[in-house]
């Protein structure tokens, strides 16, 4: 019995879905989602940042809209990455910015 309950637990917690990176700063946390305002505002200006524009696919494709319509009619996304240094003995933080909301927070010895 105990040997079912251990397999149960152990399938229900791999089961589980992946959450989200966060990054605290000074206290708060920041999250896939929140606002460029609001990253600014609880962790401050960042080491560093990169900026370009990504091309725009299209709807649920890989595929890029092609040049003519490109530049004319379709826009490229600003994308930011933001560079947090959190201390000694910490991994930095990227923090990638869409359209101006973060979509994504990976941590790393070196810069990406």
């Amino acid at each position: 019995m105990r040997i079912c309950y251990c397999i149960v637990s152990l399938a229900a917690v791999c089961a589980m879905p992946a959450t989200a990176q966060s990054l605290r700063c000074n206290g708060n946390l920041v999250g896939e989602g929140d606002s460029k305002l609001l990253v600014l505002y609880r962790c401050g200006q960042p080491l560093l940042k990169d900026s370009y524009c990504a091309p725009v696919v299209y709807s649920q494709t890989l595929y890029p809209v092609p040049e003519p319509f490109a530049s004319s009619f379709v826009p490229c996304q600003p994308v930011e990455d933001w560079l947090y240094e959190r201390g000694p003995g910490n991994l930095l933080a990227t923090v990638r910015l869409r359209a101006g909301v973060v979509r994504s927070i990976e941590f790393s010895r070196t810069p990406q």
